[in-house]
């Protein structure tokens, strides 16, 4: 009997101007903070949804950007977030793959590659959950063997702030985690900045 094929889900927001990458938009400006989410997004998707090795699909807030948005590829299989905070949401799309491994990104990650989503389903291969820790605190990519291994996994979890990954950890019981490398998330100018920076 084969396995269930892994699943990848990437977190996105429809990117309405003012309403995408606001602590960015405080420091360049809300168009170059869209222009910026935009194409990081449509890169990250090109990188990382065409291996065959896993089920790559976008998990779309507001839901009616899930239905009928035009920012994303047309053969991206589509999920809606629904409501509540980023823990209900992102437990909400894990939890929908029962019995089989389910990795979730954000889209705002530049560094981020199809390798990095083989890891973490490696990872998943040894341990129950994985995580990609960010320089800031929070993390870019949390995995499960089992996605109903998510449930109360974000409970109480303080989101944008040094704690997010550690609060997380709070909530994981007897479980063997996984960390992959550090990478960085761009929320803010001065990220941007040392993104440019970089060779």
């Amino acid at each position: 009997m084969s396995r269930p094929t892994p699943v990848l889900v990437i977190f996105a927001r429809a990117p309405a101007l003012g309403m995408v990458k606001r602590r960015l938009a405080a420091g360049i400006g809300a168009a170059a903070a869209r222009d910026f989410y935009v194409k990081t997004t449509r890169e990250l998707l090109r990188r990382v949804t065409g291996d065959r090795r896993w089920r790559g699909m976008i998990a779309v807030t507001p839901d009616v950007a899930a239905r009928r948005g035009r920012h994303w590829p047309g053969l991206l299989a589509r999920l809606s977030q629904g409501p509540g905070d980023l823990g209900v949401r992102m437990e909400r799309a894990m939890l929908r793959f029962p019995g089989r491994k389910v990795v979730l990104v954000g889209s705002d990650i530049p560094d981020l590659s199809a390798d990095h989503i083989r890891a973490a389903l490696g990872a998943l291969g040894r341990a129950e959950l994985v995580f990609g820790p960010a320089r800031d605190g929070g993390y870019w990519l949390v995995g499960a063997r089992d996605g109903r291994l998510a449930q109360g996994l974000f409970r109480g979890v303080r989101w944008s702030s040094p704690h997010a990954l550690s609060d997380t950890l709070d909530n994981v019981s007897a479980r063997r985690v996984e960390m992959l490398e550090m990478l960085d998330d761009i929320d803010d100018a001065a990220d941007l900045e040392r993104l440019s920076a970089r060779p």
